[in-house]
């Protein structure tokens, strides 16, 4: 039996990379790019990065509206007590190759932690509460265990003095962050907890928007991050700033990657078009975090890729740029760059993931077809 097909093209007009389309409603956070805003559930990201602690954007994410001073000391301290790993993924963490990335191992533990989690399949919003909170503390403990195990070294409880990101910084290196460590971990982690409906953030969406569960669409999302073209570029501007070792020798190397067109990481985003509002913050603790432990060329440096990428192409910084001495000023090993994003990002995936939930409609675009039609069919033994 044969059909006749209409054999004429497809004549819909894709839009590559989604770019310009509304895909969702969202109150959890709005990127004006042209005039360089970032808000959190209407509040401005400055005045965020100045005076809120992590725990009280997570809050602000997930609730709609800023806690008050007792519910930021109880949810705080909630956070740091969901901490704790279950052993077996302790020791699944024990049981990677050490050369494995730690994005590959972080995506992997999250998902083995929905084999432990008593709510992973109910999905009512007290439950989601409750494992929201859980898997943003374990994240944060996740690559801290990981980091330490491949060092032979001792895992750490959290310290209840600390918040959550001083807690990550402490557990992480050993050593308690000082006044001025602990404010630019809290700054860092403030400045990367939402950015709207980026790539990381739509992948979570669409997973949720199927009713899987939480660590699902957590594990989608970190997928989505550890590509170079998302959150694996910090990692990249450090290997860059390291590799350049001299700040006289920034203008022949940052001319010999443009003559050569390679991309310089670190640099342009999709959305702004000005100014990233939250690379100025970053820039301040890149100075201060560089001075005070004897790395002031690696600073130098970086403001001079700055500064010849301006006068080159007139493109801006974005945050993954400054991100990157700030974190090697920590101490923190540039493979983790992209983990500790996500330990920052799992406040905004999580918001998003509630909030898809609680207006749910199944996320389905359509594709433009560009194959042949109506192919006469051969049966396989005509086939030569």
């Amino acid at each position: 039996m044969s059909t006749t097909l209409n054999n004429s093209r497809d004549e819909r007009v894709p839009v590559r990379g989604l770019e310009g389309v509304i895909a969702a409603d969202t109150s959890v956070s709005y990127v004006d790019g042209i005039h360089g805003r970032l808000l959190y559930q209407g509040y401005d990201i400055h005045d965020l990065a100045e005076h809120t602690s992590f725990s009280e954007v997570v809050f602000l994410l997930w609730r709609g509206r800023l806690p008050t001073r007792a519910e930021r000391d109880v949810f705080s301290a909630e956070l740091v007590a969901e901490m704790r790993l279950p052993s077996q993924v302790v020791e699944m963490l024990k049981l990677t190759p050490p050369n494995s990335h730690p994005m590959a191992v972080l995506r992997t533990a999250v998902s083995m932690l929905a084999n432990f989690d008593p709510d992973v399949e109910n999905m009512s919003p007290e439950a989601n509460w409750r494992k929201a909170k859980r898997l943003l503390a374990q994240v944060s403990t996740i690559i801290a265990d990981l980091h330490r195990i491949r060092h032979g070294q001792p895992l750490l409880s959290p310290d209840p003095n600390f918040g959550l990101s001083a807690n990550f910084l402490y557990m992480l290196r050993g050593t308690p962050p000082t006044p001025l460590e602990a404010e630019a971990m809290r700054v860092l982690m403030v400045l990367h907890a939402d950015h709207e409906l980026n790539a990381s953030t739509f992948a979570a969406r669409v997973i949720a928007s199927t009713l899987s569960d939480m660590h699902s669409a957590l594990a989608g999302a970190l997928g989505a991050l550890k590509g170079p073209l998302h959150g694996g570029a910090n990692q990249r501007v450090m290997e860059m700033v390291l590799d350049i070792g001299n700040v006289e020798m920034v203008q022949s190397y940052i001319a010999g990657m443009l003559e050569n067109k390679k991309r310089i990481m670190g640099f342009g985003h999709r959305v702004y078009r000005t100014e990233d509002p939250r690379s100025p913050h970053l820039k301040k603790f890149s100075e201060l975090l560089c001075k005070s432990t004897g790395q002031e060329h690696l600073y130098e440096i970086s403001r001079r890729i700055e500064q010849a990428v301006m006068e080159a192409k007139g493109i801006y910084p974005n945050v993954d740029f400054y991100s990157a001495t700030v974190q090697h000023a920590l101490g923190i090993p540039p493979e983790y760059f992209t983990a500790v994003f996500a330990a920052s990002r799992t406040a905004g995936w999580i918001a998003h993931i509630m909030e898809q939930y609680a207006d749910n409609r199944l996320i389905r675009p359509t594709s433009r077809y560009t194959g042949d039609m109506g192919l006469p069919f051969v049966p396989i033994d005509r086939r030569g």
